[in-house]
């Protein structure tokens, strides 16, 4: 696969065909901080999404509707984290997350999965005039972190920090 490059139409395009099937998918990577800024500031080479993992199924019907049918073997997959693409342009990394009772949400297996509060999936934002919903700011700052910045995320996370009054990390200093 060569160099990829997904536009706003693209994200928007998904999003819809995944709304008509009531797949409550949230923004997360490069574009979930682009929504958040409302404004594109960067090229994307993939679409990150957070989808309930109970609404996988419909997520299959969709994407397989726009040819993204394929896996794109990375190391690291698991089974709630892999990458499905079309073998051109359109890439979509999933993470599929559990509800709680409680509210809180489990991403990853039952031995060393993470919990986190379900405001971490709700923040709103914008992608090509479309309002969408994302990561909060905060949790996308935090999810930014834990391993060395790479230039993406030096060229994002600061500019979540100016605009929502977050505290840049020391790594980013």
């Amino acid at each position: 696969m060569g160099r990829h490059v997904m536009a706003a139409a693209d994200v928007i395009a998904l999003l819809d065909g995944l709304n008509g099937r009531q797949v409550d998918a949230r923004i997360g990577g490069g574009w979930g901080v682009d929504a958040l800024l409302e404004e594109q500031t960067r090229e994307h080479s993939d679409l990150d999404l957070w989808v309930p993992a109970a609404q996988l199924h419909r997520l299959f019907v969709v994407f397989a509707d726009r040819g993204i049918d394929r896996i794109y073997p990375w190391p690291g997959d698991r089974p709630w984290n892999f990458v499905l693409h079309d073998g051109d342009r359109l890439r979509v990394d999933l993470h599929l997350y559990e509800p709680f009772p409680d509210g809180s949400l489990r991403y990853g297996s039952a031995a060393d999965g993470v919990v986190f509060p379900a405001e971490a999936l709700a923040g709103r934002g914008v992608i090509g005039g479309t309002p969408v919903r994302c990561e909060d700011p905060r949790w996308a700052v935090r999810w930014h972190t834990g391993f060395p910045p790479r230039t993406v995320d030096r060229h994002d996370v600061p500019r979540l920090c100016e605009r929502f009054g977050i505290d840049l990390p020391d790594a980013f200093r």
